[in-house]
């Protein structure tokens, strides 16, 4: 999936980049909640949306509601052109 096939708009854009620049965490749920800098998201359409579209991943699996690091996908990345040496390294 790419911006081409699904158009973002700002919003969708800059939550990315917030995820993409380690600055996201989102809950472990079918529809997760996205939290940006430790505040909830408030826009859930966004943040449901780019999981969804498989632009949005958790890092690791955990319990239902917990929350873990967001990261993006290659096609998150690729929507947003963030090269990988801007992203986050995460211990494994």
């Amino acid at each position: 999936m790419s911006a081409q096939i699904f158009p973002l708009n700002h919003r969708e854009r800059a939550t990315l980049t917030a995820v993409g620049r380690g600055r996201a965490e989102m809950t472990c749920s079918c529809e997760p909640d996205l939290y940006i800098d430790g505040i909830a998201c408030c826009d859930q359409f966004t943040a449901h949306r780019l999981v969804r579209l498989a632009l949005v991943v958790p890092l690791r699996a955990g319990r239902h509601g917990e929350r873990v690091p967001a990261l993006l996908t290659d096609a998150g990345r690729a929507a947003i052109d963030l090269p990988a040496a801007d992203l986050p390294r995460y211990a494994a």
